[in-house]
């Protein structure tokens, strides 16, 4: 896939166009992408021991690798 974790992405199509993020996650088989700060989505939690209260989080959700172009590659450690 031409996009890897970390590198810096503009979206190109979709209701996010134009927006620039940094790639958090890859799904290579379903051929998505998780952008940061893009295409956020609000899921409802119930309350837990870890959580008490519950309520609203939100979170970003995934988009396909085509509405993405890269622009600049993340740095790889390679010496």
């Amino acid at each position: 896939m031409f996009v890897k974790i970390g590198d810096k992405v503009k979206v190109i199509a979709g209701s996010e166009k134009g927006k620039e993020g940094t790639v958090l996650s890859v799904n290579v088989k379903k051929n998505r992408v998780v952008v940061k700060g893009v295409n956020m989505i609000k899921k409802a939690t119930k309350a837990s021991a870890a959580n008490a209260n519950g309520g609203v989080v939100e979170t970003e959700g995934s988009i396909h690798a085509s509405n993405v172009k890269v622009i600049a590659k993340a740095e790889s450690n390679k010496d």
